[in-house]
Parts: structure tokens; C-alpha cells; sequence
């Protein structure tokens, strides 16, 4: 029995050493026939857009994972220069900027990679010199995309919403960290960043919805007042601006005197919270309640809606330019000649046009329901020379508008007459390219 036993014994270990074998045999064969290939998974999705982040801060790269686990090679690069072999990193800048950063993995010479941005907001920034300041007006909707920075010398986003109980809704400004990621993307470019606050406006031209009083009715209150200066000054410092615009538009209502009127003391009280550096200033109409407005003079500088004469709108009103270089003119004389030298006005222009839709036998506007307003941007989409004129035909049945040649002939005015400078509205509404209407503001005050 005990030689059986041993027989048995040495077959058992014969045959495991023969299944091990193929085992190993086998293995091979496949890896060398389906060789692993190096996988990146992004388990908290930090490769899925860029992050934004303030100096001092930094960005974490450590919800990570790769396979091959243990046989991968693994390289964190930072504009093409490694920086880390270990499978997290931390990415800790020194200075402000904008930062590539590469995730390569490496298994049997394939590579998988993995990259983003990180934008660093700068804790230090100086300004960009300028003689005029060419600002683009960003509305809410609006991204760093939006903005060429070598065109502008200041930006304005309307990203603030007043409530009548004197609550702000900067919302916004949160989707996909734009508002952090304009304000970084401009420091870097050395442009200031105001945030402009109002109450709810009627649409494209960014003007007052009829009876509204939404920012009136919450600055009129000194306890409401104050609950709203609180809110702008820890915004401001939260997303690091660098000042405020009061765009008070209730101006269409019974109410518009007392809110017209009520802008002098939130004025002084908004600079007062905010730091001595701070930019504070305020966008003001043209039209006959200019008279209302209060001195205005310790503001930074005064922007003037300086378009939308109203005389084109409404039943049978006459179809033309609203947004004409001789109502700009007027509008900013008017601000000269009873409230402010030149040198303290910032001139508005549109970068919109107004659209009718239907003309009655006349050929005058139909209705109050026919005609409506379009981008820039949408009627260069529809007509492609459009840069070129004020009219077009390509959308709606007639559509005016500012074009190159007239913002150009508006700027080079602004810059002779000594105004601070030009705003337009809203920059997201205009193109990026060479038929660019902030481009032709730029160029004209050069």
C-alpha cells in the first residue's frame, strides 16, 4: 500500500506541474496575441473641462485610475515637462496662468493620454495701459469665449440680478465656472473685470421691461439697500472683480424719479463697502429722465446708453436706424452740456439690430408686435457682407444695425471729442473675427 500510495503521490505532483505549465504556457500565448491595453479612468471626471483655481490654491487630479495597475508606466506632465511617475498628483502653481495638464500611460509601448487645463487666477496683476477704455458689456449668458483680449481694455458682466426684496441672483455665473473663468482668463490678459448688477431687463438691448422695479423697489429701502451691498461686496471679493456697474433700469414706470433718485445713495454706500481700488460705476439712459439722475461724479465713470432713439418702434412708426451716429452724438452732448465732462463718459453702442417683421401699407413698422430685436452675430449668419452696411433684407423684411464702418465712425468721434472711452453692448452679441464689431471700437480709439 505505501508504494501505491507514493505512485500516487508523484502522479498528482507530475500532473500539477504539467497544468502549471500550460496555465503559464497558455497565458502568455494570449497576452502576447491580446496584448493589455493601458486604460485612464477618470472616476470624479477631472479631465472633463478646465479647472479654475486662485494662486495659492490647487488642482487635484486624484480621482484617478489606470490599468494595467502595477506594470503601467505612468508620466503627469505640465506643458510637456514631467513633473510626477506617481498615479495622483496635485498640481500646485507657483504663478498665475494657463496650464496643460497630461496624464500618458504607458504599458508594452501603447500609450493612452489625458489632458485638461488648469486656469490660475493671478493673486497679483497689473492693468494694461490704454488712453481710451474699450469695454465689451457682457451679458448674463455670456462666457470667456466670448472676449478676444487683445480687443478690450475692460469688461462688464451683467452678472448680478436684483430682486425687489433685495436678494442677488448670480446664478448665472456659476454654470461651468464662467464667471471664474473670465475673471482668470482676463487677469491673465491684465483686463479688469466689473460686475454689472440690475434688475430684470427686457431682453437683447438690455433695457428696462415696462413697470418693472425690481433694483428701484430694493435700493429705495435703506435696510434692502444694505442687504444688497452686502451681497455685491462678498461676490466681488469671492470671484475677485474688480468693481461694479449699477445698471439701474427701471426707469419705464411711475416709480422711475424715486429710482432714478435712489442711485445717488446706493452709489455712496457701494463704494464705501468696497475696497478704495475698486471700479464702481453706473450706465445711465439719454432720453428725457436724464434730468432725474443725481450727481453722479464720484462714480468711476458714467456709461450712456447712447442708442435706441424709441422713434422707430411702436404702430406706424417709420422704418430706419435707431442706433444712428447722429443720435449718439446728441445723447453724449446731452451728458456734456448738464452733468459730466467728456472725460468722465463712457459712450454706449449697439451690437444688435432692430428687426421688422411685417410693414403695414405705409411701409412703416406694422404693430407693437412686429418687430423684434437680433445679434450681431445672427444677422452677419444671415447675410455675410452685412459687416459692410446698417441694412439688410436677409432677415425679417428689414433688419438695422450697426456695421463695421459705422462703429468705426462712432469710435474715432468718441476718441476726438475726449470721452473716456466706448462700451459695446452686449459683447457676446458680436462675432470673433476680423468683422468683429468690438475690434472696430478697439482700432478707432488706437
Amino acid at each position: 500500500m505505501k508504494k501505491i500510495y507514493q505512485k500516487v503521490s508523484f502522479l498528482l505532483v507530475l500532473l500539477a506541474a504539467i497544468s502549471a505549465g500550460c496555465k503559464k504556457d497558455v497565458a502568455q500565448e494570449q497576452e502576447a496575441a491580446n496584448p493589455l491595453q493601458p486604460r485612464i479612468f477618470d472616476i470624479l471626471r477631472q479631465f472633463s473641462g478646465a479647472q479654475v483655481i486662485s494662486e495659492g490654491d490647487t488642482a487635484k487630479f486624484t480621482g484617478v485610475e489606470i490599468t494595467p495597475a502595477d506594470k503601467a508606466i505612468v508620466s503627469w506632465q505640465v506643458n510637456n515637462v514631467e513633473v510626477s511617475k506617481d498615479k495622483k498628483f496635485v498640481f500646485a502653481p507657483k504663478a498665475g496662468g494657463e496650464f496643460t495638464i497630461k496624464l500618458k500611460v504607458t504599458y508594452n509601448g501603447d500609450s493612452t493620454v489625458r489632458s485638461t487645463k488648469v486656469l490660475v487666477n493671478p493673486t497679483t496683476y497689473t492693468f494694461k495701459p490704454y488712453t481710451h477704455i474699450s469695454m465689451s458689456y457682457l451679458t448674463g449668458d455670456a462666457s470667456a469665449a466670448n472676449v478676444n483680449f487683445n480687443n478690450v481694455t475692460h469688461i462688464a458682466y451683467k452678472v448680478g440680478l436684483v430682486s425687489p426684496e433685495g436678494d442677488l441672483d448670480v446664478s448665472s455665473g456659476e454654470v461651468n465656472q464662467k464667471a471664474n473663468e473670465l475673471v482668470a482668463r482676463a487677469h491673465i490678459a491684465h483686463v479688469p473685470v466689473i460686475m454689472g448688477i440690475s434688475g430684470r431687463l427686457s431682453g437683447i438691448d438690455g433695457w428696462a421691461i415696462y413697470e418693472t422695479n425690481d433694483f428701484g423697489t430694493a435700493i429705495r429701502d435703506a435696510g434692502k439697500r444694505a442687504k444688497v451691498i452686502a451681497a455685491v461686496k462678498a461676490y466681488v471679493a469671492a470671484k475677485r472683480m474688480d468693481g461694479v456697474d449699477i445698471l439701474m433700469t427701471d426707469i419705464n414706470s411711475g416709480n422711475a424719479p424715486d429710482n432714478i433718485h435712489a442711485i445717488g445713495p446706493f452709489l455712496t454706500e457701494l463704494k464705501a463697502a468696497l475696497p478704495a481700488t475698486a471700479i464702481v460705476t453706473v450706465t445711465a439712459t439719454v432720453n428725457y429722465q436724464h434730468w432725474e439722475y443725481p450727481n453722479l461724479s464720484a462714480a468711476s465713470w458714467v456709461n450712456i446708453h447712447a442708442y435706441e432713439d424709441n422713434g422707430h418702434i411702436g404702430p406706424d412708426a417709420p422704418v430706419d436706424q435707431s442706433s444712428s451716429y447722429d443720435f449718439m452724438v446728441s445723447s453724449a452732448n446731452i451728458w456734456t452740456n448738464f452733468h459730466l465732462p467728456a472725460s468722465k463718459i463712457v459712450v454706449g453702442m449697439p451690437a444688435f439690430g432692430l428687426r421688422y417683421n411685417e410693414l403695414n401699407a405705409a411701409g412703416n413698422n406694422a404693430s407693437w408686435g412686429s418687430y423684434d430685436y437680433a445679434t450681431y452675430k445672427a444677422i452677419i449668419a444671415a447675410d455675410p457682407a452685412a459687416f459692410a452696411n446698417e441694412v439688410t433684407t436677409k432677415l425679417g423684411v428689414k433688419t438695422y444695425y450697426n456695421g463695421v464702418p459705422l462703429i468705426s465712425k462712432k469710435s474715432q468721434y468718441v476718441k476726438a471729442s475726449g470721452f473716456k472711452g466706448a462700451y459695446l453692448w452686449g459683447g457676446d452679441y458680436d462675432t470673433q473675427d476680423a468683422n468683429s464689431l468690438m475690434l472696430a471700437l478697439y482700432n478707432g480709439q488706437k
